[in-house]
């Protein structure tokens, strides 16, 4: 194999590099146009105030809300933690169901929900980890106020039945929320097609820059501020607003909606060379998540007998990966999503393949060789030479 001078990135579930023209377009933002969006009484503030107002279109578009209903954030974990905080204690109580294979900015949000009497209900997937409509049917109650299920998973890319969650949520009056954050860019979002009240999304998982994310709030729908401040952004989200990081998440807004028509088709493509590869060359493998429903650049395997450390570790100069969440990595304990779903077994042996915009066929071919050499080496390795191995070497 070719040696790499740097590896190729394949984790773009945990971030992505922004785009060109969202660098150019932040760019100016920062020097010759510094005003505060909140300073409309001079030409500097109301430039930054119309900047920041055609993000919003942007970001409305992309997931056809209006733009009143776009909150501007520091990113995902502030927005989940705005909709599900925010929408129980604007209510002051409630029952509130969600997934076990949620984001932790869910869950622990739903956490310290429960430490403030509201009760939670964390409902199973099965081993592909999906959730059932019927199960969340099955778990409401006359004082159920929330439901919240991420569109897709971040690990394992399973896509959720949100639409029918929502048409069950509707008849209920009840609040839906979803982390759209690995969808967004990624498969087409309508929030009035899904039903949903509340939908979380960020900017670096779409090419945008790291700092900014949006919650979308549907009008009619009442939250309690989590951040008290001068009131920005309706009252929401107080503090001053990231200019620059808003006008770069508008912009790769607008390119995520341009490439909607091809990039999901050849991405799902690239994905599904990976895999028909990875299972050719490599014994005992298997594919964590739903073989129909997910997003179309995620793939998540898991290999028998092997520890993903060890396999990143002989990869890492091939190829940047990871072995679950981004957030939650170097804590030792495997994947919770994939316990979940498929139990302990594939917990520390699965590996997770983000593919994006910078990917082509060469390299995956040039990945699912090494991955296979890399295998058949832990493999031929008794116990005792593995205890003498240098890990840190790369195969190549």
């Amino acid at each position: 194999m070719a040696l790499v001078e740097r590896p190729f990135y394949m984790d773009h579930n945990a971030t992505t590099p922004a785009a060109a023209e969202v660098v150019s377009a932040m760019l100016p933002w920062f020097s010759d146009e510094f005003g505060n969006a909140s300073s409309t009484t001079h030409v500097y503030g109301a430039r930054a105030k119309e900047a920041v107002g055609g993000a919003r279109c942007a970001v409305a578009s992309l997931i056809g809300a209006r733009p009143e209903e776009i909150v501007f954030t520091s990113g995902a974990t502030e927005s989940d933690n705005l909709a599900i905080l925010g929408a129980l204690r604007a209510r002051e109580s409630g029952h509130v169901i969600t997934c076990a294979i949620e984001h932790e900015a869910v869950l622990e949000s739903c956490e310290a929900l429960r430490h403030e009497g509201c009760e939670v209900t964390v409902l199973p997937v099965d081993r592909s980890g999906l959730l059932s409509a019927r199960e969340v049917e099955r778990a409401f109650r006359p004082d159920t106020a929330l439901v919240s299920v991420m569109l897709a998973n971040n690990e394992i890319g399973t896509i959720q039945p949100v639409e029918e969650i929502g048409r069950l949520c509707r008849r209920r009056g009840v609040l839906l929320h979803t982390d759209a954050v690995q969808a967004a860019g990624r498969i087409p979002l309508d929030v009035d097609a899904l039903g949903v009240d509340l939908m979380s999304l960020t900017a670096h998982k779409m090419y945008g820059p790291k700092g900014v994310g949006a919650l979308y709030v549907r009008q009619g729908v009442t939250l309690r501020p989590v951040l008290r401040g001068s009131g920005q952004e309706g009252n929401l989200r107080s503090g001053t607003l990231n200019v620059p990081g808003i006008v770069g998440f508008g912009m790769a807004a607008d390119l995520a909606l341009r490439d909607l028509d091809t990039e999901p088709a050849r991405l799902r493509g690239l994905r599904d060379r990976l895999w028909d590869g990875i299972r050719s060359r490599v014994d005992g493998v298997s594919r964590n998540g739903h073989p129909e429903r997910s997003l179309p650049n995620t793939l998540n395997v898991a290999i028998a007998g092997l520890e993903s450390e060890a396999i990143l570790l002989l990869l890492r100069d091939v190829a940047a990966l990871s072995s679950g969440s981004a957030c939650a990595s170097g804590t030792g304990k495997g994947s919770y999503v994939i316990r979940a779903a498929t139990g302990d077994g594939n917990a520390r042996s699965s590996i997770r393949f983000g593919l994006g915009r910078s990917n082509h066929e060469g390299q995956v071919d040039l990945v699912v060789d090494a991955l296979a050499r890399a295998v058949d080496r832990l493999r031929a390795m008794s116990p005792g030479e593995r205890a003498n191995e240098p890990m840190g070497e790369t195969v190549r």
